[in-house]
């Protein structure tokens, strides 16, 4: 079956975020003497707030304040973005160009929060070329369930199995291979291990490795 669309997702994808959001939590972890944090974020990534606010209860119980802790390091993130830009990875403006060009369907779907993936979208001057922005404050519980993809899909009128998925985390390959899409990997932080190369379509190095292919 012809493939028809293709989703984003943000986050590791689209920007160099996920080690920013990494170095805002393990320097705000520090400050506060939160422990392990580094073990802890990789479990958060592609998940949403809500997701993300019971792991941290689950992993550190009440000893720490997760509401105090995430503010003070959405601001240190902010500040950095404020400061130096929203850091856009190898190959989105010429992948996105090709995707309309092709005459894809193009949609969004990230774990983030809406008004958080529009400021980085416009920042970065590609939010123009998304038809569909599915966030996570609009599903319960996102990646890696298959929720937020199932919606992204109906919102492009789509069928998930000729849409593929861009993800560079196990939790959103996950999600894309639930809702029955093409799951395409790009890692980021996480490299794949063998559950990921069972259920992804291909993994490749970059955004313009992509291209090559939906080529074929």
């Amino acid at each position: 079956m012809a493939v028809k669309a293709v989703i984003f997702d943000m986050d590791g994808v689209l920007f160099d975020t996920e080690k920013l959001c990494m170095d805002s939590w393990v320097a705000i972890a520090g400050e506060r003497g939160i422990p392990d944090m580094e073990i802890f974020f990789p479990r958060c990534i592609g998940r949403n707030l809500t997701d993300t606010r019971a792991l941290f209860r689950e992993f550190y119980g009440e000893s720490y304040d997760y509401e105090v802790f995430r503010k003070q390091a959405s601001a240190w993130f902010h500040r950095y973005i404020e400061q130096n830009g929203a850091p856009v990875k190898k190959g989105v403006k010429e992948l996105l160009a090709y995707l309309r060009q092709g005459g894809y369907l193009i949609g969004l779907a990230s774990s983030t929060s809406r008004p958080a993936v529009e400021d980085l979208l416009d920042r970065a001057g590609i939010r123009e070329y998304f038809m569909n922005l599915t966030t996570g404050d609009m599903v319960e519980h996102s990646k890696p369930r298959p929720d937020i993809y199932l919606m992204a899909c109906n919102s492009l009128k789509v069928d998930p199995t000729q849409t593929v998925a861009i993800e560079d985390s196990p939790n959103g390959i996950r999600a894309a291979h639930a809702a029955g899409m093409i799951p395409v990997m790009v890692p980021d932080l996480i490299p794949p291990d063998q559950e990921m190369r069972d259920k992804s379509a291909v993994i490749c190095r970059d955004l313009l490795e992509v291209m090559r292919f939906l080529d074929k």
